[in-house]
């Protein structure tokens, strides 16, 4: 087993996105590996309490180990629901009758169903 593991930690925003690589002991957990990169500081808007974590889009907890090469990304909270906003979508497009009002599929080009 090596000495140390080359992990990154990753938050985004709709404009940027913060990735910063550090090295890190066999046992860190991902808790840990956030508060080393510094993360936190240059981003004071998480809340670890709020902001859900994962590895390369896995849930993870706070207090699991991490592997070397884990990426561990930093999730904002959602502005809305998406399965609300496909709802309102589909009912949009039934309305301008770009779907079929039973089904809710896409009509031709045409119109036609």
């Amino acid at each position: 087993m090596s000495e140390s593991l080359l992990v990154e930690v990753a938050y985004a925003l709709p404009e940027r996105q913060t990735v910063l690589k550090l090295k890190v002991r066999p046992g860190t957990t991902a808790e840990q590996a956030i508060h080393s990169s510094g993360i936190l500081a240059r981003h004071p808007e998480i809340d670890l309490t709020v902001n859900k974590i994962g590895i390369y889009s896995r849930p993870v907890k706070l207090t699991d180990e991490l592997h070397d090469g884990d990426r561990v990304e930093i999730y904002r909270p959602l502005i809305a629901d998406p399965r609300e906003m496909r709802k309102k979508r589909a009912d949009k497009a039934k309305e301008e009758g770009r779907a079929n009002p039973v089904t809710g599929a896409r009509l031709s080009k045409g119109g036609v169903l």
